[in-house]
């Protein structure tokens, strides 16, 4: 008994079966009228929203790997004007650096010169004043000399007779 119980508690009866076929078929009427209109509204939105998402995700996107394309030109315009600066200055350094050692050599020449003439003039001074304190005491000696020679009547006379010998000879 036990199993013819559960036997025709698994076999679906005939009124069952159009009961059930009437209850889905009237419930697929109503979900047809009222909800799957509104349903099928909704998922058509979701969709627009999402295919719109994607879309404005596609365009920001390709914006974004545009600006990244635009900021690595910038950066390479940027690197080479540096570069540009760069060089313009080491040549202007360059420039300066020659420009002063030049000065620098013609100021050091000017100098040079200037103390090879002030020296020349000062050595041409001290030979002067060489040469005429060597004539005021050659002068000094020879009055000196006279004066003792010539200090007496008869080496006076003598220094005449040796004179005027020299006078005949030649």
């Amino acid at each position: 008994m036990n199993l013819f119980i559960l036997a025709s508690l698994i076999e679906p009866a005939i009124g069952l079966i159009f009961w059930t076929t009437i209850t889905f078929i009237l419930l697929l009427v109503l979900l047809g009228k009222f909800a799957w209109k509104p349903i099928l509204n909704a998922i058509k939105t979701r969709e627009k929203g999402i295919e719109d998402a994607l879309a404005s995700a596609e365009r920001a996107l390709n914006d974004m790997r545009e600006l990244t394309s635009n900021n690595e030109k910038n950066l390479a315009e940027a690197r080479a004007a540096r570069d540009i600066l760069m060089k313009e200055a080491r040549e202007m350094k360059d420039a300066i650096i020659a420009e002063a050692k030049t000065k620098s050599q013609s100021e050091a020449d000017r100098i040079m010169a200037s103390a090879r003439e002030q020296i020349m003039n000062e050595k041409n001074a001290a030979v002067a004043e060489l040469k005429n304190q060597v004539a005021t005491l050659s002068i000094e000696i020879a009055e000196k000399i006279l004066r003792s020679e010539l200090s007496s009547d008869e080496k006076q006379k003598a220094l005449v007779n040796n004179l005027m010998k020299d006078v005949n000879l030649n």
